[in-house]
């Protein structure tokens, strides 16, 4: 019991160090911005590390007809002006306009109660008493009894409302079409910088004549939409706090 307390008190101790490292490190930094706009990302490589991986069908080869001028799903006479390559670009519109309420109560309540007694064993019920003490009534050697309640409440009220449109990347093309896509925007207003990405798998069929999808048409869609700067170092509790929200066992 001993050597599992220690053990316990050990990975706190080692969690508390590793964690208030990382802020130490975090504050380092905060501290030498002191003054100066938040700092926006360098432009990187939007592709992800490793290619994505999904089971997909055959490819099929399109057959055209000939002496035919259409090109098959093409839109346009002369080109289709929709994304459907690596490199193409495509704008993501993002329309969402959530409500959520939930409510729910839940009650138990038990009560148990039981009972026994051995008043008459062969004559040798007497005999407990020398086993025990002289004091034992074998006709309640067992009286026991037990209580529980419970009573728990929960209740959801969220709403959500985000409009917003920002440019994609295709950056990949998957063996049965379907484009891969990656966009981020970041938008700087005094010391405060907005940011917003989108990455997900869509349909080519499903692009617009005036090259946009909307969010809801993304497959396996990662919508993010925050910001960093002071107004959101003020929103946030102080680090110091959020380490003993985490270690407090009450």
């Amino acid at each position: 019991m001993k050597t599992l307390l220690t053990s316990n008190i050990s990975r706190y101790l080692i969690a508390g160090v590793l964690g208030f490292s990382l802020t130490a490190c975090n504050a380092i930094s905060r501290i030498s911005e002191i003054g100066e706009v938040p700092k926006l990302s360098k432009i990187e490589n939007p592709a992800p590390p490793q290619p994505i991986s999904l089971p997909m069908p055959a490819p099929q080869v399109a057959t055209r007809q000939a002496n035919s001028l259409w090109r098959p799903g093409s839109r346009a006479f002369l080109k289709d002006q929709r994304a459907d390559e690596i490199g193409d670009l495509l704008t993501v519109v993002i329309q969402i306009d959530d409500k959520a309420a939930v409510s729910n109560t839940t009650e138990r309540t038990r009560a148990n109660a039981e009972g026994a007694g051995l008043n008459s064993f062969l004559g040798y019920e007497t005999e407990l008493g020398r086993i025990f003490n002289d004091n034992l009534n074998p006709a309640t050697l067992v009286d026991g009894e037990s209580t529980s309640a419970s009573k728990g409440v929960g209740s959801v009220d969220r709403e959500e409302e985000i409009n917003l449109r920002v440019a994609a990347l295709v950056t990949q093309v998957m063996p049965n079409g379907n484009l891969i896509i990656s966009g981020r925007q970041e938008v700087r207003v005094n010391y405060e910088v907005r940011e917003l990405m989108v990455t997900g798998m869509i349909r080519p069929e499903d692009i617009t004549s005036t090259n946009t999808i909307s969010y809801d048409q993304i497959a396996e869609a990662r919508i993010a939409y925050g910001g960093r700067g002071q107004l959101s170092d003020v929103q946030q509790p102080r680090y110091g706090q959020q380490l003993y929200d985490i270690i407090f066992p009450f």
